[in-house]
């Protein structure tokens, strides 16, 4: 009897942590400073209101939820470095590799676009 007990409280504490590891991609895996980071800026530009905090937060809601994080650093680091690295340096970051990290966060950034603004 206690072995069924203890097999079916095993049962129950798993089922979390099964639903931990098979959560979608849109989970938020967008630490705090990088969701922050994205917010200051898009208010900056929008005029720094109330109402750009709330649609600048929605889109980098929006944005997680379609592009991994992982794929939002790369394309960041190609959108700098394109910026900063002159010469053979940058050719690095305008190939095709480059250019499909920097388009799909286009795309999500787009999408945030017509969802938040």
């Amino acid at each position: 009897m206690r072995a069924v007990a203890l097999l079916a409280l095993l049962l129950l504490a798993a089922v979390p942590v099964r639903a931990a590891v098979d959560a979608p991609a849109d989970t938020n895996d967008y630490p705090t400073e990088a969701r922050a980071d994205y917010v200051f800026a898009c208010m900056a530009v929008n005029g720094g209101s109330q109402t750009a905090l709330r649609r600048c937060s929605c889109a980098i809601d929006v944005i997680a939820s379609l592009l991994p994080y992982a794929d939002y650093e790369r394309a960041d680091t190609v959108l700098r470095m394109r910026h900063l690295a002159g010469g053979y340096l940058s050719e690095t970051f305008r190939g095709k590799e480059a250019s499909g990290f920097v388009q799909r966060l286009e795309e999500a950034q787009a999408e945030a676009e017509v969802r938040c603004f």
